[in-house]
């Protein structure tokens, strides 16, 4: 039987908002690759005699109360952003994944490793990621660090419940009679079942990923202030935002234009990999 193709129109409503967000975020992702050939100012550097200078003219974004130029520090900050949330989201993805394998498959695990989890995430995860900060102290390794501590329990219980639903499968009682091992099942029956929506998952983290770090360096935690982030870029230009407000405005658009991207190209992918909205 001949598989039927997709119409024009219906392959632009299906996919329409995948291309828009996935063009959007290429576009972000070469800002943040080729910084330094589009903002070539230094975006650290202190200028005393520009201080809160207006857009236009050498400076198009302004300059901050340190007479920094924005546009560089918007630019240089895109980078550094998507770095973080990138190497999170990765990190949590793994460990998540794993986790959820172990709980879903080992009832043992569940109830001593899933108890802990479900512990751990009942503190709301930027305040539990601030306390992390704390202990750990301040630097970037820190953030990641704690920023993916805070991020584990969600993605192990997503897990953990696709290998509840799957263990129980024929196609898995068939791989156990062929005579394959418990980690061979894991990994090569059950975890490309649960691919789909660690794909959604994961491009959701990244957008989450963003957000916290942004509301994490407004708070003035963790990250040094002097690094171009876009958190830190608002945290310091809301004490003049009255008087200045374009010194917020701008890295306050970065961040949802990105995490808008990654929203709605999550949510174009659930429309397509979710077996259940097809």
């Amino acid at each position: 039987m001949e598989k039927r193709k997709m119409k024009p129109g219906a392959f632009f409503r299906r996919y329409f908002r995948i291309m828009v967000s996935g063009t959007v975020l290429i576009c972000i992702i070469l800002v943040a690759i080729f910084a330094d050939q589009i903002a070539p100012m230094d975006p650290y550097k202190v200028d005393m005699y520009n201080i809160n200078q207006r857009p236009g003219g050498e400076h198009i974004f302004g300059t901050d109360m340190y007479g920094r130029d924005l546009f560089s520090r918007v630019v240089h900050g895109t980078g550094i952003s998507l770095s973080i949330a990138f190497i999170v989201s990765v990190i949590a993805m793994a460990i998540g994944t794993s986790l959820g394998l172990l709980v879903g498959y080992y009832k043992w695990a569940d109830q001593v490793i899933m108890r802990f989890l479900e512990g751990w995430a009942a503190m709301p995860d930027l305040i539990l990621t601030i306390t992390l900060i704390t202990v750990l102290g301040t630097g970037v390794d820190k953030v990641i660090i704690a920023m993916v501590m805070s991020r584990v329990t969600g993605i192990c219980r997503l897990v953990r419940q696709q290998v509840l639903s799957l263990k129980e499968k024929e196609f898995v009682e068939c791989a156990k009679a062929s005579g394959a091992s418990n980690l061979r099942v894991m990994f090569k029956y059950i975890l490309p079942q649960c691919l789909s929506p660690l794909i959604i998952r994961f491009t959701s983290g990244m957008a989450g990923g963003i957000m916290g770090l942004a509301g994490l360096a407004f708070l003035g935690v963790g990250i040094d202030p002097r690094i171009p982030s876009w958190g830190g870029i608002i945290n310091e230009g809301r004490a003049m935002v009255m008087a200045y407000p374009y010194q917020c405005a701008y890295a306050g658009v970065a961040i949802m234009i990105t995490t808008l991207a990654f929203s709605i190209l999550g949510d174009g992918l659930r429309d397509i990999l979710d077996p259940k909205l097809r």
